[in-house]
């Protein structure tokens, strides 16, 4: 029976992270036959980065950060005898944020993004494992709990995002404009206000990466 220590240096050795996970009820039809605890999985600290552009799909073709995960996640899904699944592919999509709010690790923000109890805003997901072991996993405090400020509110300078939600529209109005270039190139300054994020250390190219694709 594998351990979860065994589990966390084998995502290590890949610049990933557990980011938290729960039990399973058996005969559940929301995820594979046999599933007893399912895990998720992210990006694993400063140099989840430098380590994914050095690798195989980094080459120009489209979707190089969805390759790399479905290659190294699913040959370890297949190492742990279990499944991987994954939160790009669809439709239809599968739950990630659902499945994040039942880890006891991340919660609905005041901002109603996902934050989590270590990497705060900029949490995310590269896929999940689905294993018929029975594991036990740790929980955390919400951190929104202790954060008196609650910086994220008001730190979206259009007001696009916000305790009524996410205006795209806006957000997108907002970066094709000069002022938007930080957010482009820092990431989202929502984001980057939590300060779980703050503490979090995420280089700003991989977050301008994701934020060029956003606003294509």
């Amino acid at each position: 029976m594998v351990a979860l220590p065994e589990i966390e240096a084998a995502l290590a050795a890949h610049h990933l992270a557990l980011l938290g996970g729960f039990a399973v009820d058996p005969g559940d039809e929301d995820f594979p036959s046999g599933t007893r605890t399912l895990l998720l999985i992210g990006p694993g600290g400063p140099g989840y980065w430098p380590h994914l552009k050095a690798q195989s799909e980094w080459d120009g073709a489209p979707d190089p950060v969805d390759r790399w995960s479905r290659r190294v996640i699913g040959r370890l899904a297949c190492d742990l005898g279990g499944k991987a699944l994954f939160p790009f592919g669809g439709p239809p999509h599968r739950p990630f944020f659902s499945w994040a709010l039942r880890s006891g690790r991340c919660w609905q923000s005041p901002v109603r993004l996902l934050v989590h109890d270590r990497q705060g805003l900029w949490i995310s997901f590269r896929g999940a494992l689905a294993l018929r072991t029975v594991l036990d996993l740790p929980s955390a405090p919400n951190p929104c709990e202790s954060c008196a400020a609650k910086p994220c509110l008001t730190a979206c300078p259009p007001g696009a995002l916000g305790a009524a939600g996410y205006d795209v529209p806006a957000c997108h109005a907002f970066l094709n404009r000069e002022e938007g270039g930080d957010c482009l190139t820092g990431g989202c300054l929502v984001r980057r206000a939590c300060p779980v994020s703050a503490s979090y250390a995420r280089m700003p190219e991989q977050s301008a990466y994701h934020m060029g694709l956003f606003h294509r």
